[in-house]
């Protein structure tokens, strides 16, 4: 008995010892830094009062690495999300976090209230320390801002005592305080700023009240303010003075706003040596970046995906996965289905490309920096139909476009849809599963397409291959993506070819004949029984009913053709009073200059001239109507301008912006014949101009295309950069074209140059600056300002033409595909080759064939500061006009120097050969060319025409 005693008192003790060695080995593990799987932190808090918690952070045990403890402050409402470990002096200081970011950064508010005694002298230290030192303010864009009376601060590194910055506050003038309140600025008066010049993990707060004698009474003047801001953000919008002189500012409301904080692993001091401790490592096989400061550490990145957590493992591997397609996953957002592989929880996606997110009962696909709305999904097509109109009203408060990161926008955007074509047609965009060919994805085990009649198919664009997709064989419909989707199509309930028995069978039907006794009903689509005598009564019948029914028709279709003319003309009246015809009549008949060149034309005259707008007479459509082809009575070949849909608001300002435009007369701008007001929409009659736009020119077919010379292409800038300076400066009334774009400059058949499109032109008063109107354009050529801002000004107009610069001399679209089939912006990679100097990389062969160095850089010099972020620093469209009129000047000169005279000989206007790459000079103002040079003559349109059906 005591042998069995002592056996079972050592079985428990060895069973107590392998328990504490689990606890032991478990807890080494929750210690170390390994990066841990998204499952093993799924119990984890994901948010506290709107603010995101991503690993490394977190609240809770396991939830977070050693030194990133968040805590949740439930005792305010809204709850507040802490940092711990933070070393202060005073219980006054504030570090909340207001947002964190899966790539690491955080947004933060950082704030100090200072009671002070009025009257008695001193200093006040306060101490902010990043915990662990695992985050760091980044240099120029934060500071650090302080409101009070008669202060001085210094801003000083706790570590080595260096003075980082120092500013001073005073309130002596209240008028100045009241000005500079107005003015959003913080200079020294009530308040004063120190900027962070270098990256930093902790500093010091050093102010001293000095003795300042106080002329009024400040609102709280003993309680000194200090608090961590973007600098910009401080400058211009979230920061006023005015702040000071408010009764709201007290002990418990502190006007404070963000700061991002990056986010450093201290425990090694750089990538190399933190590898090899892969117990410790936090970025397993993901990408590893040294600090950028003197304190040491790394940070975990993606490779490719920027909106994936990298500090996760696994987080970063996006591969295509086909088993996601889980019974539990919800597949409709609103009115449409999401089908896989799209999904709207990650597990259930794909992967991330494939995520969307239903927000109001729309879905919405991107990530981190611009969503957009998606409004259908075709499987059988590869296609996913996208709302561009949606984007800036339902995601404009997740993410601010301003002058700092449009770089960083504009390559955000390109990498978080590179996986998706999106240069066919406006709204609808090609996908694909991978970048992989049908023969090498069927070779790998994520291959997508798993349905047993599903076959895979390639997506290209042009002759670039993109990738792979998936499609139901002929004969079956549904999704090829998951197990058995693509199902069995019934082709003998829907039309079909069969002229007898129809018989349905796997990815088809097979017809026989009708039995015996029985016929195929064409009108009933099967065999019925056949009867001699019917067919006899049923001709007799058919006959005399026909007839009667022919007379009736005849008699009611001319009543109701007469019925339908008078109401046609009461509705033409209608609309022609309803679009102020008369008002517009009355404004062409009192001005003497309008009157002879602008007519009102009637509806029946521009029906006849386009074979009642046949659709072969589309000369193309856009964003504000279609344009067509017409001859007028008098012979003259015009282009018909119908809009959509215009609303009744706008209908003032349309007959006070025709009248303003047939007042425009300048040889570049294309000429406003007159208007048509009978119908339900305005239409516009121009000038035709025959040869096309310069987009066409540039990027078209150069093989049945004429070829610009280098001094066309100097001229057509030239001519453009006349007209547009026209209607900034010269006009009546000042106009902004806001759609400047190569497809909108037209070449007539001299090749002389034509703005046109004015259907999203503004007019502005001569003693306004902008107008404040719905951001429009095209997405290449589009200010970033007034993407943002709103406000349309004339250096809107200046950009738009700095991307036609660009495009003249690299001929090349504002979105290309460069040598790899990725998508670029044009403006992006042109001011980076400006940078790098090495712009001649990407000019156009010819240009660098027929221009010297000197001329190429001076365009792209004038491109370069016309596409500056801030239109307060492009020129006016007239120093562009007078740049290019001096390099064309200078062009000529040199030119003549070197080459022999050919007196009363014309230069070919648009012939490119290596020996012909001279002009004269006089040819630039010339309008008339030789005609055997034209690609394309009014003549031969008029010849063209008189075949077509009048």
């Amino acid at each position: 008995m005591s042998a069995a005693a002592d056996t079972l008192l050592f079985a428990m003790r060895l069973l107590v010892l392998m328990c504490l060695v689990i606890a032991a080995a478990m807890q080494m593990q929750a210690a170390s830094g390994a990066p841990p799987t998204a499952a093993k932190l799924a119990h984890c808090l994901k948010s506290c009062g709107g603010a995101n918690i991503s690993y490394p952070y977190g609240v809770g045990a396991g939830c977070f690495r050693p030194g990133f403890e968040l805590t949740c402050d439930h005792s305010t409402k809204p709850p507040k999300l802490l940092l711990l470990g933070v070393a202060t002096n005073t219980n006054t200081t504030t570090t909340k976090i207001v947002d964190q970011y899966r790539d690491g950064y955080v947004q933060a508010y950082v704030s100090f209230n200072i009671a002070t005694t009025p009257g008695v002298l001193g200093t006040y230290n306060r101490t902010w320390e990043s915990p662990g030192r695992i985050l760091s303010i980044g240099p120029d864009y934060y500071a650090l801002v302080a409101v009070g009376c008669g202060i001085e601060v210094y801003l000083v590194d706790p570590d080595t005592e260096d003075m980082l910055g120092y500013c001073f506050s005073m309130c002596t003038d209240m008028a100045m305080m009241h000005k500079e309140a107005e003015g959003k600025a913080c200079s020294g008066m009530g308040c004063c700023v120190v900027t962070f010049r270098r990256p930093v993990r902790a500093f010091r707060v050093s102010i001293t009240q000095r003795e300042a004698t106080q002329p009024f009474q400040v609102a709280n003047a003993s309680t000194i303010k200090v608090f961590l801001s973007e600098e910009s953000t401080t400058y211009h919008y979230n920061f006023t003075i005015g702040d000071l002189l408010s009764d709201e500012i007290n002990e418990t409301t502190v006007a404070s706003t963000s700061a991002y904080l990056s986010t450093f692993i201290a425990d090694q001091p750089n990538c190399t040596i933190a590898q090899k401790d892969p117990e410790r490592y936090a970025c397993g096989d993901n990408k590893c970046l040294d600090a950028d400061d003197e304190n040491g550490g790394y940070r975990c990145a993606c490779i490719k995906y920027t909106n994936s957590n990298p500090y996760l493992d696994g987080d970063c591997d996006q591969g295509y996965e086909p088993t996601r397609n889980r019974q539990n996953c919800s597949r409709s957002c609103g009115n449409m289905t999401i089908p896989f592989p799209f999904g709207l929880q990650e597990e259930c996606s794909a992967n991330r490309k494939f995520l969307l997110n239903c927000t109001s009962k729309q879905a919405f696909i991107g990530g981190s920096y611009t969503q957009y709305q998606v409004t259908n999904i075709s499987l059988d097509q590869g296609l996913l139909f996208v709302n561009f109109s949606q984007h800036e009203e339902a995601y404009s408060e997740l993410v601010e476009i301003s002058r700092d990161n449009i770089s960083q926008w504009v390559e955000s955007w390109i990498d978080e849809f590179n996986d998706f074509d999106v240069s066919q047609h406006y709204g609808i965009w090609k996908w694909f599963v991978t970048n992989m060919t049908c023969e090498k994805a069927k070779k790998s085990s994520a291959y997508a397409c798993i349905s047993t009649n599903g076959e895979c198919t390639g997506v290209t664009h042009g002759h670039v291959h993109l990738g792979y997709r998936c499609k139901c064989s002929t004969g079956y419909e549904g999704n090829p993506y998951v197990h058995n989707g693509c199902i069995d199509i019934d082709e003998c309930s829907i039309p079909n070819d069969c002229k007898g028995m129809c018989h349905n069978q796997a990815g088809g039907y097979s017809c026989t004949r009708c039995p015996h006794g029985t016929s195929f009903d064409p009108a009933e689509r099967k065999c019925t029984s056949t009867k001699q005598h019917n067919i006899v009564l049923g001709i007799a019948s058919g006959l005399s009913c026909g007839f009667g029914v022919l007379i009736l028709t005849l008699s009611v279709t001319m009543l109701f053709w007469r019925w339908k003319r008078g109401i046609q003309k009461k509705i033409r009246r209608d609309y022609f009073h309803k679009n102020k015809g008369l008002l517009l009549e009355q404004l062409i008949s009192c001005d003497d200059s309008v009157a002879h060149k602008t007519k009102i034309f009637s509806l029946d005259e521009l029906e006849k001239a386009t074979n009642n707008f046949d659709s072969t007479r589309i000369l193309g459509s856009g964003g504000h109507g279609t344009v067509y082809k017409g001859i007028l009575s008098d012979q003259r070949v015009v282009a018909i301008k119908k809009s959509k849909i215009v609303e009744q608001s706008e209908i003032d300002q349309f007959v006070n912006e025709v009248a303003m435009l047939s007042q425009i007369i300048h040889r570049n701008v294309v000429k406003l014949f007159g208007c048509c007001l009978e119908s339900e929409v305005p239409l516009l009659v121009y000038e035709f101009i025959s040869n096309g736009t310069l987009y066409d020119l540039l990027h078209g077919n150069l093989q049945s295309k004429c070829v610009l010379t280098w001094w066309n292409r100097i001229r057509i800038a030239l001519e453009a950069a006349s007209a547009l300076a026209y209607l900034h400066c010269a006009a009546s009334v000042p106009i902004f074209h806001r759609d400047v774009k190569s497809a909108n400059i037209l070449l007539d058949d001299n090749f002389t140059t034509k703005v046109s499109d004015f259907g999203a032109s503004r007019s502005v008063s001569i003693d306004e600056t902008h107008v404040v109107t719905i951001v429009q354009g095209t997405f290449g050529y589009l200010d970033p300002e007034y993407y943002h801002t709103g406000q349309l000004n004339e250096k809107s107009d200046v950009y738009s033409f700095g991307v036609i610069l660009i495009e003249l001399i690299t001929r090349k679209r504002p979105i290309f595909l460069n040598s790899i089939g990725e998508k670029q912006n044009l403006c992006h990679h042109f001011l980076q080759r400006q940078q790098n100097n090495t712009t001649s990389e990407i000019v156009d062969v010819q240009v660098l064939e027929e221009a010297d160095q000197w001329e190429i850089d001076e365009i792209a010099s004038l491109a370069e500061i016309c596409l500056r972020l801030r239109g307060e620093q492009r020129p006016k469209m007239k120093e562009v006009e007078l740049r290019l009129q001096l390099l064309r000047s200078k062009v000529a000169k040199k030119k003549n120097r070197v080459e022999v005279s050919r007196e009363n000989e014309i230069d070919p206007l648009l012939l490119y050969t290596p020996s012909s790459s001279s002009v004269n000079p006089r040819d630039f103002n010339s309008a008339s060319h030789n005609d055997a040079t034209r690609c394309y003559t009014m003549e031969q349109e008029l010849v063209s025409w008189t075949n077509l059906p009048r």
